[in-house]
């Protein structure tokens, strides 16, 4: 993938207003989120694994600039004993984001909790359905990227979960 190919990229995603946008091409993936820049990351070989973010030391990262010029530089560098591996859960629908089953209940669950499989972690509420979404990973909250009663798109990150 060239310099040039990513920065049509990033042109397309601030065109259409894009919250997140990944590309797996060539053995290189391609990950770029609104509030996190934008990395490029050379693909593991075999299958993906969803919702992992795990930069290794190899990794390049490209930050947008100012105007429609990018960036290119190493990573910094990640000892092995400090890397953590993230799982994000992300919304399966378009709705709003609710933290708890109702207004005057504590949240499912909190910054800091453990959670299991299949516990359930919010509500996203479509067309008067409540939806609930559970956990796929086993792990500790270790931040909520959505407020309560906010809207969600598809596929924005709702949670990160550090594996246990």
């Amino acid at each position: 993938m060239t310099l040039d190919e990513i920065r049509q990229i990033l042109e397309m995603v601030r065109e259409h207003a894009l919250a997140e946008f990944e590309l797996e091409q060539e053995g290189v993936r391609l990950r770029i989120c609104k509030d996190g820049g934008v990395q490029v990351i050379p693909a593991p070989s075999g299958a993906p694994t969803p919702g992992a973010v795990a930069p290794g030391p190899s990794a390049a990262q490209v930050l947008p600039a100012a105007g429609p010029h990018a960036v290119v530089g190493p990573a910094p560098a990640v000892d092995d004993d400090t890397a953590l591996e993230l799982a994000v859960v992300k919304s399966p629908i378009v709705g709003t984001f609710y933290r708890s089953p109702d207004p005057s209940a504590p949240p499912f669950v909190e910054v800091g909790q453990a959670v299991r499989k299949g516990q359930v972690l919010c509500i996203i509420e479509a067309m008067k359905l409540m939806n609930e979404i559970e956990s796929e990973y086993e792990g500790e909250i270790v931040r909520v990227f959505v407020d309560n009663g906010q809207p969600v798109q598809f596929g924005e990150r709702l949670f990160a979960i550090k594996g246990q």
